[in-house]
């Protein structure tokens, strides 16, 4: 086993572990792993990512069907919509320069973490049981 094995192997067990805990998609690391911590490029680490996100997807959404966390009918219109927004996304990838790619991705990220601190910093506190609302 290589260093980039074991790199691959983190990420992955970083994706699941997140993907289970707080529910986002396990890209968010699969894609910067294999770019950043293995050189792979951007179509390839996208493309990769995609199949490998489908036994994380799997085991996370069994697991929190079995909790009663899943509202089904819009997992359904999500799941839909998501259908055809991946096939039309796959097709433009494909054909979009893995530079480009890769400028995309990292703003979707920067743009992400910015609106998920937003919304921490932004939340006010519960209130203690028993208070009056």
């Amino acid at each position: 086993m290589s260093w980039r094995d074991l790199i691959l192997v983190a990420g992955g067990f970083g994706a699941g572990f997140l993907s289970g805990t707080i529910g986002i998609g396990g890209g968010a690391l699969f894609v910067p792993t294999m770019t950043v911590g293995a050189g792979v490029p951007q179509a390839v680490a996208q493309g990769t990512s995609l199949l490998a996100i489908v036994p994380t997807a799997l085991v996370s959404t069994i697991t929190h069907i079995r909790e009663g966390n899943v509202l089904r009918q819009a997992s359904v219109w999500m799941g839909g919509g998501g259908l055809f927004g991946a096939v039309l996304g796959a097709l433009i990838a494909v054909e979009v320069p893995g530079s480009i790619l890769a400028r995309i991705w990292g703003g979707f990220l920067l743009f992400t973490a910015y609106r998920l601190a937003a919304q921490a910093l932004s939340t006010p506190k519960s209130k203690s049981a028993g208070q009056a609302p």
